[in-house]
């Protein structure tokens, strides 16, 4: 096994990222103002996996997270 590699990005479900009773938020928002930024570009877009499936890569997460602590956002 090869050290140098990256870890591969993982796919988060919405409860995941905003958080529900038992999964705390990364991000702490309303599902409203999630689909929402969503909607308007300023989060990452959703990959549908299934009929009643939608997840986003960690990676855009975390990408997001970092511009956020930045003041990157508007």
């Amino acid at each position: 096994m090869n050290d140098n590699n990256p870890v591969q990005p993982t796919l988060l479900r919405l409860k995941h990222i905003i958080g529900d009773k038992t999964h705390p938020p990364i991000i702490p928002l309303s599902r409203s103002a999630w689909w929402q930024g969503v909607k308007d570009g300023k989060y990452p877009s959703p990959i549908k996996i299934g009929a009643n499936t939608t997840v986003w890569r960690s990676d855009d997460i975390q990408k997001l997270v970092d511009d956020m602590c930045a003041g990157k956002m508007s």
